[in-house]
């Protein structure tokens, strides 16, 4: 039986698309639903492409209801991968996915973590802080903004001419090689 795999992403979902990718004829996991608190989010296309369905909710569904919890339950989830996702994740999904919940962040926590640290506000106080490197690290999520137990740190150089973009580019380099390296770690160590 392969594992089923829910994505949450905000945005445009290039994380997200690579785990699709990865998984797409893959013996140990498959993507079942991208989920999304952004109608606008290209991550919708990406699923639409790949022919995963998607739903998306809005604040009351997802911090006042446990529909969240249920779909997930009902497409018999097994892990939840955050892929830029900007949400807090509720107290009922996490006591429903006790360490079954993991996100990436674009630097080596704890450094750079908390409320208001992604993307380029990641990277922007990365090079305003003259770092000689940074990273990614993959973690579990807990009840706060990227405190949860680490699975992974990856690191890369930050040359003294690289800028914001080079800096991206290095990071997604990292998080597309990694995460669903990662994803597939986790699922061939839960049990049937």
């Amino acid at each position: 039986m392969k594992k089923r795999i829910a994505i949450f992403a905000s945005g445009s979902g290039s994380n997200a698309q690579k785990i699709m990718e990865y998984f797409k004829r893959h013996h140990e996991g498959e993507v079942v639903i991208v989920l999304s608190n952004n109608p606008d989010a290209y991550v919708l296309q990406r699923a639409d492409n790949f022919e995963i369905p998607s739903h998306v909710f809005d604040r009351q569904e997802f911090y006042h209801t446990d529909n969240i919890v249920n779909l997930l339950k009902n497409l018999q989830v097994d892990i939840v991968v955050l892929a830029g996702f900007l949400w807090l994740v509720p107290d009922n999904l996490l006591k429903a996915y006790p360490n079954k919940i993991i996100n990436i962040h674009p630097a080596l926590l704890p450094k750079y973590g908390g409320k208001g640290m992604y993307g380029d506000h990641v990277h922007k106080a990365v090079l305003a802080n003259n770092e000689e490197e940074t990273g990614i690290t993959i973690h579990f999520v807990n009840e706060n903004f990227d405190e949860g137990e680490f699975i992974h740190q990856s690191r890369c150089k930050i040359d003294k001419t690289d800028d914001l973009e080079m800096v991206k580019f290095k990071i997604q380099q990292l998080e597309h090689t990694h995460y669903p390296k990662v994803v597939e770690s986790l699922l061939k160590k839960m049990k049937s």
